[in-house]
């Protein structure tokens, strides 16, 4: 029988709570920031409370941009990185369902090899063969376009492996009833696999939409024209001007404005989220 501990419970409700005052508080002086005017930083005093430029700031950001910091408005960077990190997502999980599909269930020569060279690609992120895919890109003309800045980056070899796993677990017997049932080899990947492999398909989705919303050396490499930017870009230019202070209370508004898809999408889809985490049972 476990003892009650009173004290053990409140040190873990203090720990936890303490623990989300730590994360919450930036995000909260990050608010408190976007809705306060320029003068009242330069002041030196960090405000606490709401200030009452909310609806400028928000605006200016979203609708004009700050042309003297090469920053186009936040909506076309917003809507850039919503495409690009879309596309990323669906891309490695379409890419990585059919390459974990043939693997497991499609008996050819050298498949496990086949698996093996695609797992040591995790050694070789695009930070890593940076230069030589800058040149396959910019020689088939794709620098300034939305092919150049998401098709590096589609294979996965961790989503892979991921599927792979799951799909070991399906039993054997499944696909020997499909067969016999007359389901060819694309009938039983499109009406059986992919409605068990949802939750993962889910969880996956929400990974690697913030990891192609995060994006930051890519972009910068391969896009020159500000109407490619991602909002992470921005972000860095609106914090990196040259001639004058960063506009800070601007610079807030839009790194408020640039949390806003990815928490959205993990809200939406967090029941799918932790279930794909966690199910064990196929």
């Amino acid at each position: 029988m476990v003892e009650n501990r009173p004290w053990l419970t409140f040190f873990t409700h203090l720990v936890l709570i303490i623990g989300v005052v730590i994360v919450v508080f930036p995000v909260y002086l990050a608010f408190i920031a976007s809705t306060h005017s320029g003068g009242d930083f330069l002041r030196g005093l960090v405000p606490l409370l709401p200030g009452p430029n909310a609806v400028e700031n928000y605006s200016k950001m979203l609708f004009e941009g700050i042309s003297t910091a090469g920053a186009p408005p936040l909506w076309i960077m917003l809507a850039n990185s919503t495409l690009i990190a879309i596309i990323i997502a669906i891309g490695k999980i379409i890419i990585s369902l059919l390459s974990a599909y043939a693997i497991v269930f499609f008996k050819f020569p050298f498949r496990l090899l086949a698996f093996w060279i695609i797992f040591i690609t995790l050694m070789l992120p695009v930070e890593v063969r940076i230069i030589p895919t800058f040149a396959v890109v910019a020689n088939l003309g794709l620098l300034n376009s939305y092919l150049g800045l998401t098709l590096p980056l589609i294979a996965s070899a961790t989503a892979t492996f991921l599927f792979r796993q799951f799909f070991l677990t399906v039993p054997d017997e499944l696909m020997e009833a499909a067969r016999v049932d007359g389901a060819g080899p694309m009938k039983f990947f499109r009406d059986i696999l992919l409605p068990l492999s949802r939750t993962n398909i889910a969880a996956l989705f929400v990974i690697l939409f913030i990891y192609g919303w995060v994006q930051y050396l890519w972009p910068l490499l391969v896009t020159t024209d500000s109407r490619y930017y991602t909002v992470v870009m921005g972000i860095k230019r609106l914090a990196a001007t040259a001639d004058a202070e960063p506009q800070w209370h601007l610079v807030m508004a839009a790194v408020v404005l640039a949390m806003l898809p990815p928490v959205l999408v993990v809200i939406f889809m967090q029941r799918l989220f932790v279930k794909g985490l966690v199910e064990t049972e196929k």
